[in-house]
Order: structure tokens, then C-alpha cells, then sequence
């Protein structure tokens, strides 16, 4: 018998330990459900657990309960935090958002999930220091609901040169200024890799002198958001070992658009970062 044959002979237990890819687990990997949409979420979620992840991200909440069946969480939730477009800048968003956190950020507390997700908005014109007023006032009037819940509010930071115009929250530097003023330990924000890279470079620096301002990751490969591999020009394995060495407790959820095997890009970047 082959070692192949002698695998698939297996118990699934044994089967699912053999195909695991997490063997460091020193830092906590996620994968984001959007670009996996095609593959049905209960099938999802035994190839992520099988792989070691612990935990999916960018859910809306019909969705959260599913994860529990597999081990899994919902590592960062859709929670009624305004869209890319329409954030935190304006004022007239902060009605709905308030409510919407309101109903479900304990349901995410229930659930065990320790991120929602938010965004900063589209500039349409707005200088950055009203835009900075306005989403400290709006984060502020959502930061007890996280803090009484156990769960941490993340403001995305996004590119504006590539994917996504006008957005206002292109710089870390811009982030963390809001972050600092609003004061909470559950406003944070969500620092994505790919975005940065785009915008800023300097990765490693700036995740070490803002750590204690971010709360979770996305990856992406640059250019392109493709597959973390040889042909993008960001080095994962050191960036990952840099946030490891930071402290970091949070998730790194990969949000890439494979052009391959979807389940075996994931696999490979899964290993990649497995520092």
C-alpha cells in the first residue's frame, strides 16, 4: 500500500492531523470568507479546521453560529459598522452604527468573537481634521458597548491608490490619531498589510512603533491581492515574525483572491506564516 493509500485509510481524526498545516501556532491565522465564497461555509470550516486555523473572518451574524460545530470562531464580524463609503467621517452615520452595535456586539460577545469591524468612510471633500473630529465623537459613543462586552472595535485602514478612491483612512498615522484620542482599549485598529504596502511601505517599523494601536491583521499579496508567494514583493515570513515579536495576541487573517486551488493557496500561506 502506498503511504498516500495508507492516509486516506485512516480515521478522519487521524486524517485531519496528518493534513494539519499549523505545527508552530505562535501566531493566530484566520482566513477571510469572501474570497472562499464559491466553497459551501460548512465545508469551509472543516478545511480551515483541518489545516489548525482556529477562526474565519468577515462574517455577518447569521453566520456566526456555524463556527462553533468546528472549533471555530468568528475572528472579526460584520456588525452593522457603516460601509467603506459611508463611515465614521460623516455624522449622519452615527445613528445606525450606534444601533447596530448595540444589538450586536453582545451577540459577539456570546459567541466568543473579539473583533467587529468599522471603517473610517469616503473624504467627498472633508478635510482630515473634521473627519478626525467626527470619528472620535462616533467612536466614542461606541466604545462603552465594546467595553462592557469584552469586544474590540476595528477601524480598517484601506488603500486609496488602487482599491479603494477617496477613502479616508489611508495612513496608519491618520489611525492611530483617532485611536489615541478616543482612548479606549477596545478601539483599535485593523491594520491590512496589503493596504499599507500600497500606501506606505516601511512595514515592519510601523507595526513596531504602533502595536499597541492595532488589533488585528489582513494579508494580501502585493501586487495584485493574490496568493502570498514569489511573486509579490512582501516579505510575509519576516513581517509575520516581527508581529510575533511585538506580543501581538490577536488574529492574522488572510484576505487574498486566489488564481489557483483556492484550498491549496490558503494551505501554502498558512505555512508561509507560520513562523
Amino acid at each position: 500500500m502506498t503511504a498516500a493509500l495508507a492516509v486516506t485509510a485512516w480515521p478522519r481524526s487521524l486524517r485531519a492531523l496528518a493534513d494539519r498545516v499549523v505545527k508552530n501556532g505562535r501566531l493566530k491565522q484566520s482566513v477571510s470568507r469572501w474570497p472562499y465564497a464559491k466553497i459551501p461555509l460548512p465545508e469551509f470550516c472543516r478545511a480551515c479546521a483541518d489545516m489548525g486555523l482556529t477562526a474565519i473572518d468577515l462574517l455577518e451574524e447569521p453566520d456566526w453560529p456555524m463556527l462553533k460545530a468546528y472549533g471555530l470562531v468568528c475572528s472579526m464580524g460584520y456588525a452593522g459598522g457603516g460601509s467603506i463609503r459611508d463611515g465614521l467621517n460623516v455624522t449622519a452615520n452615527h445613528d445606525a452604527i450606534v444601533k447596530n452595535f448595540e444589538r450586536l456586539i453582545p451577540r459577539a460577545a456570546a459567541l466568543q468573537m473579539p473583533n467587529v469591524i468599522t471603517f473610517f468612510g469616503n473624504k467627498r471633500g472633508m478635510p482630515d481634521d473634521q473627519a478626525t473630529e467626527n470619528c472620535v465623537a462616533g467612536l466614542n459613543r461606541v466604545k462603552k458597548i465594546a467595553e462592557d462586552n469584552g469586544v474590540t472595535i476595528c477601524v480598517e485602514l484601506l488603500n486609496s491608490k488602487v482599491n479603494h478612491p477617496d477613502y479616508q483612512g489611508d495612513r496608519t498615522a491618520f489611525g492611530v490619531a483617532i485611536v489615541k484620542a478616543v482612548g479606549s482599549p477596545r478601539v483599535k485598529l485593523l491594520y491590512d498589510i496589503y493596504h499599507m504596502q500600497i500606501m506606505e511601505g516601511d512595514l515592519i517599523k510601523t507595526i513596531r512603533d504602533n502595536q499597541q494601536y492595532i488589533a488585528h491583521y489582513h494579508t494580501g499579496g502585493v501586487p495584485g491581492r493574490h496568493e502570498l508567494d514569489q511573486t509579490q514583493e512582501v516579505n510575509w515570513a519576516a513581517v509575520c515574525r516581527a508581529i510575533v515579536d511585538t506580543g501581538f495576541r490577536g488574529y492574522v487573517a488572510h484576505e487574498f483572491v486566489p488564481t489557483r486551488d483556492p484550498l491549496t493557496s490558503l494551505r501554502e500561506a498558512v505555512a508561509l506564516c507560520d513562523v
